[in-house]
């Protein structure tokens, strides 16, 4: 009898699942998607049942297209965007839509725990960066700004609880997600008082903590019905998207730097014990007990390819819909042909605000050196270097709490693009690896469910199961030229700072807000 393990994850723009086998070849994978929802400034909201559907869809899809037979299945592990939030009502009723990392409305109230120092005190007990991002500021906006939808809440939760609730009928919260809350105490693995307090709830609004590797079983017999998977199958709780990359790519020894760009970006790497930056820049998140993620979180990764493909190239765009050809690789043949450092031209990405390295929700992107003689080839070129400068910040800052890394693996949509991996080797001077396996985080869940059910002895099975597509090594013709300009670039990121709120506020106040959209 064949066995088989579900890694799924309930992602910020479509919740993936994967069907394996316990040597992590893929047999069967699905997607669905779901619109973001921005009907006012600084929103960024989701259906939490239209999120709910599309993770019942997914299971069973990977279940209908792998065949699964009765016993095959041995387990369906979890991974999930980190920072939601969502309110229930005491009948277990959502008062809100999932408010997702991405929403900046609470700005003012983490600008405010920031300036008067009780945020950098909470942080240090919580490993998770003062932010708009985070469900503590969200809870203090909502306090304020909706106090009677504040007090009709009898739990708060984010997107992977509910799900779980709805599934089995309970409240409970693995360490993973929780560290990324803002809430939790990650050196005692427990909600954190001092934070509680600030945001004005009780432990009995939060759920019950768990272990990353707990299990649960007694699946709902709708769901059951509706996804093939037997009751008695054990569903692991797992841990957040981003760890579990770190997992799925094999950078869990130490040194192993993981840089992932997707919609957006993250750079990580995995230490044995908590650690928290004396400057509050980095996120420290659990993916066991025994081995904690550090790292930044990037706003502006891909988003800002496709920014430029659809308002610089838009012409390009049309033509490569007609041909059935990717935009993208037009584009990336197109900044091929611009030297590196794109002739003195320097971007800064930040055109959705910014966590990582800067930690500014008002952070807005600049073209900056434009002269008659650059191209929109440069241009393009110019907006890929930004994006992996930026990222070579975050590199820098964890470099001060974890060390220098030995090794990069990469993954994400970018990894698809040969000259963006070599950007990304040329720019941090390292050799960088491209795992073979795709969609990271779901291979993370998996793995980590099969070594919560005994069906590997340690994590490191993983390195079995990834394979290396490409090894790109860094061209040392390109070192002078990134060199000089990253000092440039990183102090007009300085430079520029003091007036990303002027501007910001401008915007807010003239700027027309976007519909829901769904990419």
């Amino acid at each position: 009898m064949m066995k088989y393990m579900i890694g799924a994850d309930i992602g910020t723009t479509s919740t993936k699942a994967v069907l394996y086998d316990l040597k992590g070849n893929v047999k069967a994978y699905a997607n669905v998607g779901y619109p973001l929802y921005q009907n006012v400034p600084d929103m960024a909201e989701e259906d939490p049942d239209e999120i709910f559907e599309a993770v019942v869809e997914v299971l069973g899809k990977v279940m209908r297209k792998g065949h699964v037979q009765a016993g095959e299945l041995q387990g369906v592990s979890f991974s999930a965007a980190m920072h939601s939030l969502i309110l229930m009502d005491r009948n277990h009723q959502p008062l809100t839509r999932a408010i997702t990392w991405a929403d900046n409305r609470a700005a003012k109230y983490s600008n405010e725990l920031k300036a008067n120092g009780l945020g950098h005190e909470i942080y240090q007990h919580t490993g998770t960066p003062i932010h708009p991002m985070a469900p503590l500021s969200k809870i203090i906006w909502l306090r304020h700004e909706q106090p009677d939808l504040f007090k009709q809440a009898a739990q708060f939760i984010d997107i992977k609880t509910y799900v779980f609730q709805k599934l089995f009928h309970t409240y409970k919260m693995e360490y993973s997600i929780a560290s990324a809350t803002g809430l939790f105490n990650i050196f005692n693995l427990d909600w954190d008082q001092q934070a509680l307090e600030v945001a004005g709830i009780t432990r009995d609004q939060l759920p019950e903590l768990v272990e990353p590797t707990a299990q649960i079983t007694g699946l709902d017999t709708t769901y059951s019905q509706e996804t093939g998977i037997s009751s008695d199958v054990p569903f692991i709780f797992g841990a957040s998207d981003g760890v579990l990359s770190n997992l799925g790519v094999n950078a869990i020894d130490p040194g192993v730097l993981a840089v992932t760009i997707g919609t957006s970006g993250a750079v990580r790497v995995v230490v044995d014990k908590p650690v928290v930056d004396p400057n509050g820049r980095l996120f420290c998140y659990a993916l066991t007990k025994d081995k904690w993620v550090v790292g930044g979180p990037v706003n502006n990764g891909g988003i800002v390819f496709r920014w430029v493909r659809d308002q610089l190239f838009a012409p390009e765009k049309l033509t490569a819909e007609q041909m059935q050809v990717s935009t993208y690789d037009l584009l990336t043949q197109i900044a091929e042909k611009i030297p590196a450092g794109s002739d003195g031209l320097l971007f800064h990405p930040y055109l959705g605000g910014e966590r990582a390295p800067i930690w500014d929700s008002d952070a807005r992107g600049s073209f900056f050196g434009l002269t008659r003689q650059h191209t929109r080839a440069h241009m393009v070129r110019a907006a890929l270097e930004g994006i992996v400068y930026n990222l070579y910040m975050v590199m820098l800052m964890i470099e001060g709490v974890a060390g220098k890394p030995k090794s990069i693996q990469a993954t994400g949509g970018f990894a698809r693009s040969e000259l963006w991996r070599q950007m990304l080797a040329d720019i941090f001077e390292q050799d960088v690896t491209i795992p073979e396996s795709f969609e990271s985080s779901c291979l993370g869940a998996a793995v980590l469910g099969m070594y919560s059910l005994g069906l590997v002895d340690d994590l490191s099975a993983v390195k079995d199961m990834i394979g290396v597509t490409n090894v790109h090594e860094p061209k040392a013709e390109n070192f002078d030229v990134y060199r000089e300009l990253i000092p440039i670039w990183i102090r007009l990121t300085r430079e520029l700072s003091p007036e990303y709120s002027a501007i910001a506020d401008f915007q807010r106040r003239h700027m027309q807000v976007k519909e829901a959209t769904k990419d």
